[in-house]
């Protein structure tokens, strides 16, 4: 099995989500497009799912990042064709966008750690099985997004409602970071410094103590999101036959999807 990783920087890489596909009989190709002449595959048979991870660029800085009308066309492709996709910050707000949903900046800054609470709809998804209704999700992100047209909300936090989305059961986009690990949170702090608030000056924002040194958070976390991953492995399988890409495909005229 073959997944194709669009990775937007090269400080926000697959983290703990690399080993956890591997060994699930994955075969990971990262396109790390802040490379000199990095560019995305023309053609999607080859893969049998698509994962798109986060990056501190707007979904629609075009201007600055040509690339990205190119990702929103994959995601409509790799949705299209039934495979399973995954989005994780910028990554789930390029899917919703690509399937004709708004971007734009939320009222708060998340960075740090933050509850994160499941919808009913969230408590009953495979993909947050064996998970409780509330546990701790890392979180470094300005913007928000609007659900996708037919998506199902999974789950929130009290300054970011849409943190989780579904499109029926292949699709998947998550606001927060359950494959950080705490090298790359230290690693965001530093190359993020901008975003954080100097001395008691700028806007307060809940989350930020104890960004990557509170043990005891992290076994907790490291919990959640070994048990996630478990279940992301398992969804993310291809499915015996095509009817379910059929059935989202039959979707595809709906979205109004635009760049």
């Amino acid at each position: 099995m073959r997944a194709l990783v669009i990775q937007n920087i090269a400080i926000e890489g697959p983290g703990t989500l690399g080993p956890a596909l591997e060994r699930a009989g994955w075969q990971l190709e990262v396109r790390q497009m802040d490379r000199p002449g990095a560019s995305l595959p023309q053609d999607l048979r080859p893969y049998q799912a698509l994962v798109v991870l986060g990056g501190p660029m707007g979904a629609d800085d075009h201007d600055q990042y040509p690339y990205l009308a190119v990702v929103k066309q994959t995601i409509r492709e790799a949705v299209a064709r039934g495979l399973p996709v995954l989005g994780i910050c910028l990554g789930a707000q390029l899917i919703a966008r690509a399937l004709g949903a708004e971007v734009y900046r939320n009222p708060v800054q998340e960075i740090g750690w933050f509850t994160l609470r499941l919808t009913p709809a969230g408590r009953r998804s495979p993909l947050f099985a064996g998970l409780p209704e509330e546990f701790p999700v890392f979180q470094w992100h300005a913007d928000t997004f609007d659900l996708p047209p037919g998506a199902t909300h999974l789950a929130s936090t009290p300054t970011c409602p849409n943190q989780a989305f579904a499109l029926g059961a292949r699709v998947f986009g998550l606001q927060f970071h359950l494959e950080v690990t705490q090298e790359m949170a230290k690693a965001w702090r530093q190359a993020y410094a901008d975003d954080l608030p100097q001395g008691g000056g700028g806007q307060k924002r809940s989350g930020l103590r104890s960004l990557s040194e509170d043990s005891v958070r992290w076994q907790e976390f490291d919990a959640a999101a070994g048990r996630f991953l478990q279940n992301l492995a398992q969804l993310l399988r291809p499915l015996k036959g095509g009817a379910e890409g059929e059935r989202v495909a039959s979707r595809r005229h709906r979205y109004g999807a635009r760049d």
